[in-house]
């Protein structure tokens, strides 16, 4: 072939594979920020595109084309090389990226499983919530009156010497009780997906049905304003986290369940690995809810108005994290596997 043919023929493709290296090349942030104007050479294709410039440009030099070709070529092969085979980054920042970018991303790619996980947790709890504010006796039906009465004394507004919602212990071994017993909670309600998501839905309605009772009783006997102010802060990263727990276990029950096209063992490893990435923010969510609830919300000097203020930016924090986190990034560029 005459190497006006030869260039004629492949020219675009260079050219595509060129702008996708000046989109791709230039600082990670700036090429992030630039993604969702790109339209050019998809990333999917990109590693196929050059092995076939690595064939043209031995071919261009074999068959003796001009430096003209040969040398566009080279630089064209040896960009493409560093930017496919760089130095990933460090672990710590693709862990960072992960919990910022690609868990929620994940969580988002599964909100059937989540809106249902949603639904089975809030709603028991709002229903109880509500109806032992009508009747009262109902907390008594839910737990025994021992249980009552412990519940009253953590939360006794007219013992000021008592912390928040604490009977003993130090703040820092609290804390690995936090962390022990929030963990356990999210472990359970993930793994439970396995009784083909049956599991899962018992757990979140038992989890909110106790959660709405504790809450409704302590509020129909005048004990809700220090309870509120106990859980106003880490309970956004902790019910949050049980939400998305239940949601990775429905989604492990469905694929038991209903495999659809697949092998049902390749459909069980597969929402395996994701629930298994999703326990992994899930896990981070409820070390942090644990932290602030041993050396936040136990404080019972802090004026309420600071307590809810703070329990407001978490709220909302962590819903801008869910809906907004990673919306620029791909899901491997993210991070989905930290």
């Amino acid at each position: 072939m005459r190497q006006e043919h030869f260039i004629k023929r492949h020219q675009p493709e260079w050219n595509a594979f060129e702008q996708w290296l000046d989109a791709r090349g230039e600082h990670a942030k700036r090429a992030r920020m630039s993604r969702r104007q790109w339209h050019g050479l998809s990333d999917h294709d990109v590693p196929a595109r050059y092995r076939r410039l690595c064939q043209q440009l031995a071919l261009a030099r074999r068959r003796g084309y001009s430096p003209l070709v040969t040398d566009r070529l080279q630089l064209l092969m040896q960009r493409g090389h560093g930017l496919l085979y760089r130095t990933p980054p460090p672990r710590w920042r693709r862990m960072v990226e992960f919990l910022l970018a690609g868990f929620p991303r994940l969580v988002r790619a599964e909100r059937g499983c989540m809106a249902a996980s949603a639904l089975l947790f809030w709603l028991p709890l709002v229903v109880v919530f509500v109806a032992i504010q009508l009747t009262p006796e109902l907390s008594a039906s839910l737990f025994d009156p021992a249980q009552l009465m412990q519940f009253e004394s953590m939360y006794d507004p007219d013992d000021p010497l008592r912390k928040l919602g604490r009977d003993n212990g130090t703040d820092v071994a609290m804390f690995g009780h936090y962390v022990w017993n929030n963990v356990s909670i999210g472990f359970r309600t993930f793994a439970s997906g396995l009784l083909a998501g049956i599991g899962a839905v018992v757990v979140l309605i038992v989890n909110g049905i106790v959660i709405g009772g504790v809450a409704g009783h302590l509020q129909a006997v005048g004990h809700g304003d220090p309870f509120w102010r106990f859980v106003a802060a880490h309970s956004a990263p902790e019910l949050t986290a049980i939400v998305i727990a239940g949601g990775a276990g429905l989604r492990l029950g469905l694929n038991l369940v209903a495999p659809g096209q697949r092998r049902r063992i390749d459909a069980l490893v597969d929402g395996g690995r994701r629930g298994a990435l999703l326990c992994l923010g899930v896990l981070a969510m409820l070390v942090f809810a644990a932290f602030v609830e041993a050396f936040w919300s136990s404080i019972a000097w802090m004026p309420a108005w600071i307590k809810y203020s703070v329990g407001g930016v978490l709220w909302t924090l962590t819903f801008l994290w869910l809906w907004r986190g990673g919306r620029n990034l791909d899901l491997a560029e993210a991070g989905a596997t930290p």
